[in-house]
């Protein structure tokens, strides 16, 4: 399995914080997203590059897996659903090996590991030495299989359903409700591997990402956004309108509104999952905009009025 740094394709250190994580994720995120570079298709890659190392990163649960094994803590996880002990453990005995010797150990185990055969045999579950009727008679519960599965943000925000290709021309309905988050898991039990020997079939897991959006930022269950306000209304008060997920609605800005003020939209974020009739809100920040090109009137008005504002 080829190994990769996914620190390095974030660009932050091994030490990164989850803050630190999800900023250099965002910031990636916008500058190879498809629709800012169609028909790219090294950006394509480079965009499917982030999100896997983001989907990583940002899970504890993973990261550490990915910290202690490296590119194979993705079978490790596998192994685990399957019912495994913890990682190089057996009996009461416990040993470390280096992550870079992982990928040399996974791809040259056999049956003549000697000794040490028993261990391997605990930890993955495999059979390595024994009688082959004995093996072949055993039997094993399928293989669990995971694959991603991208929507945007508006999907997300009315749910959605996906139509998956499976064996013999089979269609499978994936069903994804609203509110669903990134990382968020599908369990689909009996959809996985067929079981050998009459055990039963492993399940698919569909795991969402939520497509980085143009307009909204997500927070949890709230949404922000920033718009731009002119000066005038920014000083003398006025209305703007604010596109949400559901539809457009008109703001009111008070006078001598300041740039980085956030208004508060209750009701106007995401869906929470599970939870009938709950929604997070929507955070508005303003970014007041100055005039450009200035007739020698207008230029001539704004200096009266700085004089106007030194005397007062």
């Amino acid at each position: 399995m080829e190994y990769k740094d996914y620190y390095q394709i974030l660009g932050v250190g091994k030490s990164a914080t989850e803050k630190e994580i999800k900023q250099a994720y965002r910031k990636l995120a916008r500058k190879y997203h498809p629709d800012v570079n169609p028909n790219n298709k090294a950006a394509q890659e480079k965009f499917k590059e982030i999100n896997e190392a983001n989907d990583v990163l940002s899970d504890p649960d993973k990261r550490r897996k990915y910290d202690t094994l490296g590119a194979n803590w993705q079978q490790y996880e596998q192994y685990q659903r399957a019912g495994g002990q913890e990682p190089f453990q057996y009996g009461q005995y416990r040993t470390t090996i280096n992550p870079e010797d992982l990928g040399h150990i996974f791809g040259n185990m056999g049956d003549d590991l000697g000794g040490v055969s028993d261990f391997f045999r605990t930890f993955f579950g495999g059979n390595f030495g024994g009688a082959p009727n004995a093996r072949a008679a055993r039997p094993r519960r399928g293989q669990d299989y995971e694959q991603v599965i991208e929507i945007p943000l508006e999907e997300a925000y009315r749910g959605t359903t996906r139509l998956m290709q499976k064996e013999a021309g089979r269609r499978l309905e994936i069903k994804i409700p609203a509110g669903v988050k990134t990382g968020s898991k599908i369990r689909y039990a009996g959809e996985g591997s067929p079981g050998a020997n009459g055990a039963t079939a492993g399940d698919l897991y569909l795991r969402v990402q939520i497509a980085p959006h143009s307009t909204f930022e997500r927070d949890g269950d709230d949404l922000r956004e920033e718009i731009t306000v002119d000066l005038y209304t920014a000083l003398l008060g006025g209305t703007v309108t604010v596109p949400t997920l559901k539809s457009q609605v008109v703001l009111k800005i008070p006078a001598e509104t300041q740039t980085g003020k956030t208004f508060r939209l209750a009701g106007l974020g995401m869906p929470k999952l599970n939870e009938a009739n709950a929604l997070g809100d929507l955070y508005v920040k303003v970014r007041v905009v100055l005039p450009e090109q200035l007739t020698s009137a207008e230029r001539e008005l704004f200096e009266q009025l700085a004089q106007m504002r030194k005397r007062n």
